[in-house]
């Protein structure tokens, strides 16, 4: 039964089901795709649930059958990036924050990571404590293509793949299936999007206190038990390729390998954003180094308000949101064009008081 307290349904539903507290993004037009407003709607339904003693576990999900989000509002980043506005500044200060929450939540949080789940989506359900995905997912950080990089955290988790698994996924922006996604340690259960009602009805009925373990048991009841998809096949070829610490000793080690794969994964890299494909795998190695998440999101924050304002970033998001001519023009266009100077500004310092965790 569905608590009294009830929001409206507007772009963000949240509400007790039994005792289940459920955050629904309910966009379902534009694949759930995340606003400022329903980053600060999801933080004060936690709010709520975290202080209700009847809430026993959190499950997110995403309206309408195309998947759980497909991001962030670009489009609106892209307006205010063209007139020099602060909604990077704001939005991504808030989102960064909230991942951090969602990582050491007090209480069970599940993910549907049933079909589409990219950018922002990945920020609200790839840290939580029981990520689920089925035959349907299709999980990508591709903000390279955008002149970006993977943010949200997406630096943490990438680092955290086996070999150079997070190394291929985070510089060509390639779709993991859901047990690619296991394997490259983005979610931990497949289970089959036709018992997602069940499990779903079962979460509204475990008791309060609960504890994680048991969320876990219960969850695998309904799992297939796989664990690796076809990129997994492919990791040692991958680890080879992409253990270099400069672009160019990656296209260079794909350019020797004449096999189809290699050749398919140089076209890819040639498609992206040469200045984000830098940064990203720069902001990858140092991700390796560091000791927890927020450390990563304050490096991505650092280097996240340099790409809004950069022309990168508006040629990205033009060629693929906006006119869809997908035909951008990057700057600069080639690879040993990024000068140290122009990856600089993404690596400074910023204030204590720019983004703090509690």
């Amino acid at each position: 039964m569905t608590s009294a307290t009830e929001a409206p349904e507007g772009d963000l539903i949240a509400r007790r089901e039994g005792s289940c507290g459920v955050i629904r993004l309910n966009r379902p037009k534009a694949i759930n795709a995340v606003t400022l407003e329903m980053f600060r709607d999801v933080d004060k339904a936690l709010d709520r649930f975290e202080a209700d003693p009847a809430v026993a576990v959190i499950l997110l999900e995403g309206a309408g059958e195309r998947g759980l989000c497909a991001g962030g509002d670009i489009r609106a980043l892209w307006e205010s990036s063209k007139v020099a506005g602060d909604l990077g500044k704001i939005l991504w200060r808030e989102e960064y924050i909230l991942n951090a929450r969602i990582k050491k939540f007090p209480k069970p949080y599940v993910a549907f990571m049933d079909g589409i789940v990219m950018g922002g989506g990945v920020g609200l359900s790839a840290h939580s404590s029981h990520r689920v995905v089925t035959e349907r997912t299709k999980l990508a950080m591709p903000e390279v293509g955008l002149g970006f990089f993977p943010d949200v955290g997406g630096t943490w988790l990438l680092s955290h793949s086996p070999g150079e698994i997070g190394t291929y996924f985070g510089l060509t922006g390639q779709t993991m299936n859901g047990p690619d996604a296991i394997n490259a340690r983005f979610a931990d259960t497949v289970v089959p999007s036709a018992k997602l009602a069940a499990l779903r009805e079962a979460l509204t009925k475990v008791r309060p206190g609960t504890t994680s373990a048991e969320i876990k048991t219960l969850v695998e009841g309904f799992a297939t038990g796989e664990t690796a998809g076809p990129v997994a096949a492919m990791q040692a070829k991958i680890d080879n390729w992409f253990a270099h610490d400069r672009m160019e000793d990656i296209v260079a080690a794909l350019q020797r390998d004449g096999s189809e794969l290699a050749q398919a994964t140089l076209k890819t890299l040639g498609e992206k954003s040469p200045r984000g494909m830098v940064v990203t795998l720069k902001l990858l190695r140092l991700a390796r180094a560091s000791s927890s998440l927020e450390e990563c999101l304050v490096r991505e924050y650092r280097a996240a308000l340099e790409v809004f304002a950069s022309d990168d970033f508006r040629e990205g998001v033009r060629a693929a949101v906006i006119d869809k001519d997908r035909n951008p023009k990057w700057s600069p266009p080639r690879i040993e064009d990024v000068t140290p100077a122009m990856q600089a500004p993404y690596f400074a310092e910023i204030g204590a008081d720019e983004l703090r965790f509690n």
